[in-house]
């Protein structure tokens, strides 16, 4: 079957859902304001320059997960979707989703950001086939270790692969659709390649390999 491969922040979402999770934590005074604000913002700066060490990231971001029980982050994240997150999720987005799923397309969004973050917002899009960074639990709880293989860059090949393989999928006709350059690798394995708002470099190369190109925001 046709796969439909959609990353998540700044694609299917108009903004960061890692970033926003952040800055909810911070506006609530949930985590040291100074402190975790300007690391935030450090590690949005890195991402989007292409050199996060996603491992440094994973360690921070997790800090907050690990401080709390799974009751208490459910709890967060109900208001953290409510307040943050359904403003991002535009009517575009949900008609290119719809689009693929008539048309019998599985589905797959494939994200770095951690999966306790991201699995509640793509379940709201309809999507149930996701890829993301995932928390290591330990005796019931998030700590700050990544499990597995992080899903960024060429771990998201990596991790597509297995996954290609545990599903009996393949990427004959596959989509892809990315805002970032940091997924140059999975754009150019897949059969159709589409830059959503993308970044500068990304725009650039796509213009140059003559991939499509495509807004949803609006």
């Amino acid at each position: 079957m046709t796969l439909a491969i959609f990353d998540l922040d700044n694609t299917l979402l108009s903004g960061d859902s890692d970033y926003g999770w952040g800055k909810f934590l911070v506006d609530r005074d949930l985590v040291n304001r100074e402190v975790y604000e300007q690391a935030n913002e450090k590690f949005f700066q890195d991402y989007q320059r292409g050199i996060l060490d996603i491992y440094e990231y994973s360690a921070f971001s997790f800090g907050p997960l690990a401080d709390r029980s799974m009751e208490e982050l459910k709890q967060l994240h109900n208001q953290f979707m409510h307040e943050v997150v359904r403003s991002m999720m535009g009517d575009k987005a949900r008609d290119l989703v719809e689009q693929h799923r008539r048309q019998g397309h599985v589905l797959l969004v494939i994200t770095a950001t951690n999966s306790f973050i991201t699995r509640p917002i793509v379940q709201a899009f309809g999507i149930d086939h996701l890829l993301a960074t995932d928390p290591k639990i330990i005796n019931g709880r998030y700590s700050t270790e990544i499990d597995g293989i992080p899903c960024y860059k060429e771990g998201k090949v990596q991790r597509l692969a297995q996954w290609l393989q545990d599903n009996n999928q393949s990427l004959d006709d596959s989509w892809f659709y990315t805002d970032s350059i940091n997924d140059r690798t999975l754009l150019e394995r897949v059969t159709h390649p589409v830059a959503v708002d993308p970044d500068d470099k990304l725009l650039a190369l796509a213009r140059q390999q003559g991939w499509q190109v495509m807004s949803l925001r609006g």
